[in-house]
């Protein structure tokens, strides 16, 4: 039998015991996971207990933590559909990605001042088991230079939503001496404007975007590596020897990557059968950019789910991970693909994982890109991995080649500011 009194801010939530919560949060951990992986915060939305959630979000309980199964508060409380509750978990959840980012901000210029200046090329290439698919997948080379605490980078894929992409001549360029309001900016080159990256977003947006959470599958996706091993590759047919060839100008030992899985979860208990219906041709409308075609008329709350009969002892002393159901009950769809892939390990290329991962934090707006840091930080073999593929989507997997890499001491400074005659337009980009 688990020790339910060791989570005693749980139980006070389960209670919904404002009272002793106030008194408990301050000398107990927020972050606390109960045997099902949930915080406290995930049992106040899943209950509907909104003064225990704001309680918690004003001391700072985090958003952004996955239960077991990989669910947020988050998404909880968008099963649970209050939206006020949802609000105010979207603006905690925007606010400590923002203080996470300062907290992290002056080692990330020190990392990148220390570095060496340099021009840095890599290909993606996108490819998919889906028959034909692979046809019409776009491919990119991107261009990354660094001076001092600055970056700048050159693509030609302007966004990527799995079959869905808009091509253009885009740069984005990270001035690391600027206020982090004006630090990083976006440059459209066919159409000569610029903007920059929204620090903070307004209530009207934040409002909008509850409205599309409301209406659309909850969903949870994240690239398992725990079980990853890596097994070196052989080439030959009668005598067998370890495969090494040339990337770009590095030679590189060739691995086989072995257990990578991509897990996907979506739920829709908190969806009509006519939202469900409007939701494909919704997400279609926002994924073209067509804002005028949508109906935004704000969305209310759902009438809260039926109260389940469950006592503190029988959720806490459930098999782990197999918790009753207390909010809404699930809807949910799971799915899972293991992907083969290889990647090259090169111990002659002269830029370290650590450094890409420096590097790769300031250009992060790139969903690609996120996925390529996710991945490096997995325990690799010797060396730096000059090409590599990784699953970006349940169906899309992205072949990353390093191409070129070179020290530059001689950079032009004009790099990494605006052009002049660029104008400034806020909307070009309206996800970014």
């Amino acid at each position: 039998m688990a020790d339910f009194e060791g989570f005693p801010l749980h139980e006070s939530v389960f209670y919904d015991d404002l009272r002793r919560l106030s008194q408990l949060l301050r000398v107990h951990d927020l972050s606390q996971k109960d045997p099902h992986g949930n915080t406290p915060l995930h049992l106040a939305v899943m209950l509907g207990h909104k003064e225990c959630a704001l309680l918690l979000l004003a001391h700072g309980a985090t958003v952004r933590i996955k239960s077991v199964h990989g669910w947020t508060p988050l998404a909880e409380a968008i099963s649970y559909g209050d939206r006020q509750t949802i609000l105010s978990l979207l603006r905690k959840l925007k606010q400590q990605s923002r203080d996470a980012l300062e907290d992290r901000r002056p080692s990330l210029i020190e990392a990148l001042k220390d570095i060496g200046d340099f021009y840095l090329e890599l290909k993606w290439d996108f490819h998919s088991w889906v028959p034909l698919v692979s046809r019409i997948l776009p491919s990119d080379i991107c261009k990354i230079y660094k001076k001092g605490p600055c970056i700048r980078l050159d693509t030609t894929i302007v966004d990527f939503k799995e079959m869905h992409w808009e091509r253009g001549d885009i740069s984005f360029i990270f001035n690391g001496e600027d206020k982090p309001q004006q630090s990083l900016t976006v440059l459209d080159n066919r159409l000569e404007v610029y903007q920059r990256i929204r620090y903070e977003e307004s209530d009207t947006e934040l409002e909008d975007e509850v409205d599309i959470l409301m209406g659309s599958d909850i969903m949870a996706a994240q690239m398992s590596t725990k079980n990853i091993t890596f097994t070196r590759l052989q080439s030959g047919w009668l005598f067998r020897e370890d495969r090494t060839e040339m990337i770009g100008d590095f030679e590189a030992d060739f691995y086989t990557i072995n257990g990578l899985i991509l897990e996907s979860r979506k739920r829709r208990e908190h969806l009509s059968p006519e939202d469900v219906q409007k939701n494909k041709a919704l997400m279609e409308s926002l994924s073209k950019g067509c804002w005028d075609n949508c109906d935004f008329k704000r969305r209310q709350s759902l009438l809260p789910p039926r109260r389940k009969d469950v006592t503190w002892k029988e959720y806490i002393n459930a098999t782990p991970g197999k918790p009753p159901c207390l909010g809404r009950s699930m809807i949910a769809k799971e799915s899972s693909k293991t992907f083969k892939a290889t990647v090259a390990m090169s111990k002659e290329f002269p830029m370290t994982v650590e450094v890409l991962l420096d590097v790769l934090e300031v250009i992060a707006p790139f969903k690609q890109f996120q996925k390529l840091r996710e991945f490096m930080h997995t325990k690799l073999p010797p060396g730096f991995p000059v090409k590599i593929e990784i699953p970006v989507f349940p169906t899309v997997t992205a072949k990353v080649t390093f191409n070129c890499f070179e020290w530059r001491d001689n950079l032009d400074d004009t790099m990494f500011v605006v052009p002049s005659h660029y104008r400034e337009d806020q909307n070009r980009f309206p996800d970014l």
